[in-house]
């Protein structure tokens, strides 16, 4: 896939502060759009987590905020 072709699209809902900060943040940095400049902060977030890329077979329950309930089977190990 492209660097321009978009495989997924995600909708988020923002408060009228945080539209503005990523407003304030999009325009002293120059990106060309809003989508632009969530695509940068979200590859900055997770690079500065460790995260530069998606791990394959991780449950989605190993990425949750709380930690995961037992059922039966052992929790995600970190």
């Amino acid at each position: 896939m492209g660097e321009l072709e978009r495989g997924e699209r995600l909708q988020i809902m923002l408060t009228l502060e945080e539209v503005e900060a990523l407003d304030n943040w999009r325009f002293a940095r120059r990106m060309p759009s809003r989508a632009a400049s969530v695509r940068e902060l979200l590859k900055r977030g997770l690079a500065s987590e460790g995260f530069l890329h998606a791990e394959q077979g991780k449950p989605s329950g190993a990425f949750g905020m709380l930690p995961a309930k037992s059922n039966g089977r052992d929790a995600p190990k970190e």
